[in-house]
C-alpha cells in the first residue's frame, strides 16, 4: 500500500491530468501555487490541511478524495497529517455520491489553530466535538463547542477552528456538498 504523501500526489496528478490543466491552469483554479502544485506531485512537500482543501476545492471534488483510496480494500480510515504535527484529519466515511458528503475526525493539537478559506458555493458544514473545546470562527463570529456540542453553518465562507486548551481537541465534521463533486478514477 502506498504512503498517504505518495497516494495524494498521485491523486492530484489524476486530477489535473484528466481536466487537461497545466500546473499554471491548476494554480489559476486553486488559489495554491505552481510551485507547491508541483511539489505535491513530486510527493516533495506536505500540504497544510487549508492548502489541501484550496485544491479539492479547486477541482471540485470531496476533501477525502487526497486521504482515503477506495480501491484498497481497507476498511481502515486514512488519516492526513500536517508536518507541524498541528492538525490530523481522518476519513472516517468516503465521499458519499448519493448524499454528497464526506465524514471526518479532525484532531487539533493543543492551542492549534487552523483558517479555511471559502469552501465551494453551498457547502454546509456540520461539526460535534467529541473532547475537548472548539472555538469556531465563521465570518468573524466566534462560537464556544464543548463535548456533545454541535454546530451547522455555511463552509462556502472563510471559516476557522481554534484549540483554546492545552489538551487536544478532536471532533468530527460533516461536509455536505450542494453540487456533485467530479471525480475521476
Amino acid at each position: 500500500m502506498e504512503s498517504p504523501h505518495d497516494y495524494l500526489s498521485h491523486a492530484l496528478k489524476q486530477l489535473r491530468q484528466a481536466n487537461g490543466w497545466s500546473l499554471t491552469q491548476a494554480a489559476v483554479n486553486t488559489g495554491v501555487s505552481k510551485a507547491m502544485l508541483g511539489q505535491i506531485e513530486r510527493a516533495e512537500s506536505s500540504p497544510t490541511v487549508a492548502t489541501l482543501w484550496k485544491i479539492a476545492t479547486g477541482f471540485n471534488v470531496p476533501f477525502s478524495f487526497f486521504i482515503q483510496s477506495e480501491n484498497d480494500g481497507s476498511e481502515t480510515p486514512v488519516t492526513f497529517s500536517q508536518s507541524n504535527a498541528q492538525m490530523e484529519v481522518r476519513s472516517l466515511l468516503p465521499y458519499d455520491p448519493q448524499l454528497h458528503m464526506d465524514l471526518l475526525e479532525v484532531t487539533l493539537a493543543p492551542g492549534a489553530q487552523s483558517h479555511s478559506s471559502a469552501h465551494e458555493e453551498g457547502v454546509i458544514e456540520q461539526v460535534v466535538v467529541q473532547e475537548g473545546e472548539l472555538l469556531l470562527g465563521v465570518a468573524g463570529v466566534w462560537h464556544r463547542l464543548v463535548r456533545g456540542q454541535a454546530r451547522q453553518f455555511s463552509a462556502d465562507v472563510a471559516h476557522s477552528y481554534r484549540n483554546p486548551l492545552a489538551t487536544p481537541l478532536r471532533f468530527h465534521s460533516l461536509i455536505h456538498y450542494l453540487s456533485r463533486p467530479r471525480i475521476t478514477n
